[in-house]
Order: structure tokens, then sequence, then C-alpha cells
């Protein structure tokens, strides 16, 4: 991994230096600093980055993913929320059959979009899956990732029970599916120094499967939104199955194109001041760009703190991406204002960033709708991992019928 200086950087890509500046502002490279003042970059990843040409090409239109064929391939997902990341599995092919979710307003928003869809509305620590023994293609979930109680004392299963992620994996002792595909955030890689996600892989080790990650980025996979999201791919050590994760379009889709003929809905309003202070902050700006007494009565003891803090009086660019959407678009930290308009994005263009189509409709309050949007899985992100799952059952079937028909062929041929 060669790290550079900027000045480097820029010179060996050919750049101006404030053109990495920009990628960094807009968060599609990370530095790292060496020493007061002076930050190193990674050649590898700018170089990758500098590949995504025309990033912004408005020629690669905002639409819901949807395959054509349905496969025969089945699912059951934990944690399903709302639905993202059924409907981007089921448009990219697979059969749902079954979802668990325990909250009854994620329940109520998957049934009035999928009647047919079986669904438990239950702690998952409560549901038996051994009737699904061998009968399942894969398990699916984001679970949360909570605090392991023995995390690194090498325990194995033990080590995360009482967490999710322990319903999670047995799950997969109890049916045995071909695959398992686990989604979290990025943090996942850090929490607890890496043990918690070595623990977890060593339990799916445990269980009886290979496993694999990679960090994905939505916005480069059809979602007008930059948001990554570990993903583990667990593949059964009996099946030899190889991994595959989607491949990153050389694209961005800009929220210019994602709020085009966006349905009217509701949505929540600035108070007086906070709306005549987010008057003042450019599309793309934030905090920095408010006079400094503004800014000191905006953020408060915030102020004075470190970081970039760039989510403070954020509006958001009509020529890029939306930053990630959370369970909320007017928290003070997490501010996710309209581009031209001053106010906070609605409902609808909320779940037009996470790639839920427009007739998809949430329940509940204006308050937990935004949560159940902002906690989904990107649809076409689903789908895109969808395609990827159907191409691994695909591979693995292929190669079935290969050693089936030289079974046959060395039976005639004795």
């Amino acid at each position: 991994m060669k790290m550079l200086t900027l000045k480097n950087a820029a010179q060996v890509l050919g750049v101006f230096p404030t053109t990495i500046k920009q990628w960094e502002k807009k968060k599609l490279i990370k530095s790292k600093k060496i020493s007061k003042g002076q930050k190193v970059f990674n050649l590898e990843e700018l170089q990758e980055l500098q590949s995504k040409s025309d990033l912004t090409d408005s020629k690669n239109n905002y639409k819901i993913l949807k395959s054509q064929e349905i496969t025969s391939f089945n699912v059951i997902e934990l944690f399903a929320g709302c639905g993202g990341m059924a409907l981007g599995l089921e448009n990219a092919g697979l059969q749902t059959e079954l979802l668990v979710e325990i909250d009854r307003n994620c329940l109520n928003t998957l049934k009035i979009n999928r009647p047919n869809w079986k669904i438990v509305c239950d702690d998952v620590a409560n549901v038996d899956f051994r009737e699904y023994r061998d009968r399942i293609d894969i398990i699916a979930g984001g679970f949360p990732c909570q605090a392991f109680s023995y995390a690194g004392h090498g325990k194995g299963f033990e080590d995360t029970r009482g967490t999710l992620f322990f319903e999670f994996a047995r799950c997969l002792s109890e049916v045995r599916p071909k695959i398992a595909i686990a989604e979290n955030v990025r943090g996942l890689l850090s929490h607890q120094k890496g043990q918690t996600l070595a623990t977890m892989l060593r339990v799916l080790q445990d269980l009886g499967y290979n496993t694999a990650y990679e960090v994905l980025s939505a916005q480069f996979l059809d979602v007008p939104q930059k948001r990554e999201r570990v993903i583990i791919i667990a593949t059964r050590k009996d099946l030899a199955m190889r991994g595959i994760f989607p491949q990153e379009r050389n694209y961005t889709i800009p929220l210019r194109d994602a709020f085009k003929n966006c349905p009217v809905s509701q949505g929540t309003e600035y108070k007086t001041r906070k709306k005549e202070i987010m008057e003042l902050v450019p599309p793309g700006g934030n905090w920095r760009d408010l006079p400094v007494e503004i800014q000191k009565e905006y953020m408060k003891n915030s102020y004075y703190k470190g970081g970039g803090r760039t989510g403070f009086a954020k509006r958001l660019s009509w020529d890029e991406p939306a930053l990630t959407v959370t369970c909320s678009p007017a928290q003070t930290q997490t501010e996710r204002c309209h581009p031209e308009e001053t106010r906070p994005l609605t409902v609808r263009e909320y779940a037009r960033i996470q790639t839920f189509p427009d007739e998809w409709q949430f329940t509940g309050s204006l308050s937990t709708q935004y949560r159940q949007i902002g906690n989904a899985v990107p649809v076409n992100l689903a789908y895109h991992l969808g395609r990827c799952l159907i191409a691994m059952l695909r591979e693995k079937e292929s190669d079935r019928a290969t050693i089936e028909t030289m079974t046959q062929l060395q039976f005639i041929l004795n």
C-alpha cells in the first residue's frame, strides 16, 4: 500500500491538488494524518477513483433496477425492517420465503406493500427455524452491531450469546442455507479494534462456512447516496462455492436526477430561527459557510470540538449523491437540507435516495416513516447483491450438472 502526500499524489495522477481535496471533501476518498498539518493518500484508492471518470454522467438516469427473470432460489431474511433488502433481492429475481421483523410499524409497511410475503412479527429469539432445514438457499440479515459480552475470548458460538448476531448464527445452524449474507455499518471493521468482526467470522467458520467481506459504496451501485456498508458473504464449506461481490460502476447519480418528478409528500419543518440560519447555507455547504457568530450560536459546545463536523447545517448539492440519510433529516449533527428549498427532505425524497419505488408506502407517524427509511438497506444495493448471489448459486448448479454428466459418461464407458 503506497501512501503519498497531496503534492506527490497530484503529480502522479496528473491532476491539481485541489481536485484531490475536492474528492476528500465529497467523501470519495479518505486521507491519513501523519503529522500536524500533513496528510497522505492511498495511491491505489486515488487511481481507482480517478478511473471512475464522469462520475455524475446524466446519461445514467435514476431508476429502480429490476431483472426480468424470476429464479427458484429462495431467501429467509432476519431484521427485515421496511423491506429494502427484501425488495432489492426480489427485484434481482429471488423468492422471499420468510421475513422476521419485530417492529409493528415495519410489519405494517411490509404487509401493505407485499401482502403475499410470509412475515413473522416477533423477537427473532422466539423463532424456530428448524422446519426450513436444507430447504433454503440464502439467509440474509442486517443485524444491529451490539457490543459482545465475550468478544475475543475464543469461545466460538458462545462469544456472541446475548447479541442479535447470535440469533443470526443460530438461524444458520438450524437451517444450513447454501449462502448467508450479512450487512452492517462500516464501523464494524474497527469495533473493539476489529475483535467483533473477527469473532463473527470465526463463529461462521465454526458453523461450517467460508467467509469473505468487503466494504461496498452505494454511490457506485446505482444509489444516489454516499453510504458505505460492510457486506459479509458466507458459503457452506461442503459446496466449495466462490463468493462474488458487486463490481462498482464508473458513475454516480446526482440528487438532481434522483429528485426528478418526485411525488409531493409530507415532511418535517424547521423552526423559525433554524430556517433563518439554514437560508444562509449555499448548496453543498454546511456550518463553515455561516458567519462565525452564527456558527457559535448554532453549534453551541460542538463549535469548540475537533473533527470535520460536516453534518452540521448541511445543505445537500444537486450535483452529487446525498450524504448518508439517517433516521431524521433535521438532526443537528446530521442535517439533510434540500439543495434549493430551505427545508428538510420529505419522506418521498428520503425514499428516492434509498431507491424505494414511489409506489412503496410507509406506515406510522412521520418520524416513524423517516426512521424506517433511514435504517433500510438501499433497494438498488440489495439488487446488485441479489444478482451476485444468483450468479454464485448458478455457478454451483453448473458445476454439479457437469459432475453428474461426467459421472454418467464414466458409467457408460465402463
